[in-house]
């Protein structure tokens, strides 16, 4: 027993000064270690919280990473890449999935899901299909993020405005109200966007090529709105910051931008968000935000997937979303009163429309790098400096040697159906 007592003594010493993070269950329960950003709302404390209150076997501690993104991909990525087990469940940005998932640092969810009768159609569809990668699921929603069309409601007409909240019109037809409502109630541009050479280009060009399904289409529509003179003229150097100020100093009659712009309305604003109402993008918002994957290397992976199926899904969404104010990934969540009285954006039909609307970015295993090259050629032919059928050309070739293919949530949904039909039928043989 001294043998035993003095090596207890010497372990946590150890750990005291070397900073180890020893995994404490209460109740003799079985501790499952969850890596995720700091958060300024008492949501992610709570959703641990109720949790932890309807287990009887796990425990989760949420272990408090930091709100710097690329710092912590890096200490993500130095513990995953020695394989650690020290995290169970991990909280990635959308584009991270890919990468980790090639590297081989995340278990994969599909039979997991299955056996828990867990549908992709359930989550958020740009989230979900951002989680894929190589034909296997493997994260799901903690929180998405999507751009969203912002509209002068005041200056709109009521017929136009119907037509856009339903999401039924083309980028035709935005360029052409651009033009019909420009230099109404004192507006000097038509519409704003992202156009920089970073990565809001390639978030706005996957919406106006379609998911990247039509990219002469998508270039072409680019290019018209500038030809046009919808759009300002240096909107080559516009980014999220350009946009909005644009747009709340009531200098544009429409604004491409992500949901934080409404409460700067509020705060920062000329107009005022009476004046404003929220449309869809016609071919669907980019996803941003947030998922959850497991570490391939965690020993607790029962417990861990009972993490991210309890956080993701009814109970754990509502509780982020009126706890802090995060949008829901879980579908059935957006129809809960109580989350759509704590979110007024969740009361406008269009913003609802545009989350049943949400498209991923490409998934890739470099997106980094990916991102980098579509946004050179994309930037390089609405400058001017490259034709467009070279540039279509480009992008396709990026996207077929470092992008997986798009498979979208229902094409998903389908192939699970048939592979659960052909075992069945193997089975039916073998009887």
């Amino acid at each position: 027993m001294k043998k035993l007592a003095t090596l207890l003594s010497v372990v946590m010493i150890f750990s005291l000064l070397f900073g180890l993070q020893l995994p404490v269950a209460a109740e003799g329960k079985v501790t499952i270690n969850f890596a995720a950003q700091g958060d300024s709302t008492p949501a992610t404390q709570a959703v641990i919280d109720a949790f932890n209150a309807s287990q009887d076997k796990y425990e989760a501690v949420w272990i408090d990473m930091t709100n710097d993104s690329g710092a912590m991909r890096t200490q993500l990525l130095n513990s995953l890449k020695a394989g650690s087990a020290e995290y169970d469940v991990i909280s990635m940005d959308v584009v991270w999935a890919g990468e980790f998932a090639a590297a081989g640092y995340l278990e994969p969810l599909d039979a997991l899901m299955k056996d828990n009768k867990m549908s992709a159609r359930d989550y958020n569809a740009g989230s979900i299909s951002a989680g894929k990668y190589s034909g296997k699921q493997y994260a799901l929603p903690y929180f998405p993020d999507l751009g969203i069309l912002y509209v002068r409601s005041d200056i709109v007409s009521e017929e136009d405005m119907e037509k856009l909240e339903s999401g039924d019109y083309t980028y035709a037809d935005l360029q052409e109200m651009a033009m019909k409502y420009k230099g109404e109630g004192e507006t000097t541009d038509g519409f704003v966007y992202q156009s920089k050479q970073y990565e809001g280009l390639v978030c706005n060009f996957n919406e106006f090529s379609n998911n990247f399904q039509d990219i002469d289409e998508g270039l072409n529509a680019m290019k018209g709105m500038m030809d046009a003179e919808a759009v300002p003229e240096n909107i080559l150097v516009y980014t999220e910051g350009e946009t909005a100020n644009a747009f709340i100093q009531g200098d544009a009659v429409f604004a491409r931008n992500w949901p934080y712009q409404w409460g700067s309305i509020a705060s920062e604003g000329s107009i005022k968000q009476d004046q404003v109402k929220i449309a869809p993008l016609p071919n669907g918002g980019t996803v941003g935000g947030w998922l959850l994957g497991m570490n391939a290397n965690s020993e607790q992976k029962e417990g861990a997937f009972e993490l991210i199926k309890f956080i993701t899904g009814y109970d754990g969404q509502k509780i982020m979303s009126i706890e802090g104010g995060y949008l829901p990934g879980f579908n059935k969540v957006l129809e809960d009163e109580e989350v759509i009285d704590s979110n007024d954006l969740l009361s406008m039909p269009g913003f609802v429309t545009a989350l049943d609307k949400t498209i991923s970015r490409p998934v890739s295993e470099d997106y980094a790098g990916l991102s980098d090259d579509l946004q050179q050629a994309i930037h390089k032919f609405l400058a001017g400096d490259m034709e467009a059928d070279k540039a279509a050309d480009s992008i396709a070739k990026i996207l077929e040697e470092k992008a997986e293919p798009f498979e979208r949530p229902e094409e998903a949904e389908e192939n699970m159906e048939e592979g659960e039909n052909s075992e069945a039928e193997e089975t039916s043989k073998e009887g």
